[in-house]
């Protein structure tokens, strides 16, 4: 898996019968790849991320900042 720590949306969607992905902290496309099952999904967004990330490299883009989510309790 990246190196880089990016959230992945997985929701399942009746209308297309599958698991939609996507990366939140990516704009322009709200979902990425899909799959049958979870597990699938999982395995389709860790390549499309790798994908997503190349791209974004080869063409002399910056990276999003990955959004963190403070889990730490007041």
């Amino acid at each position: 898996m990246s190196k880089y720590k990016y959230q992945m949306v997985i929701q399942w969607s009746d209308e297309d019968n599958c698991f939609l992905v996507g990366f939140p902290d990516f704009v322009g496309q709200k979902w990425r790849t899909h799959g049958d099952t979870y597990t699938e999904a999982v395995a389709n967004g860790e390549e499309a991320l790798e994908s997503l990330i190349i791209a974004y490299e080869t063409q002399g883009e910056s990276l999003p900042n990955p959004t963190y989510i403070d889990l730490e309790v007041a």
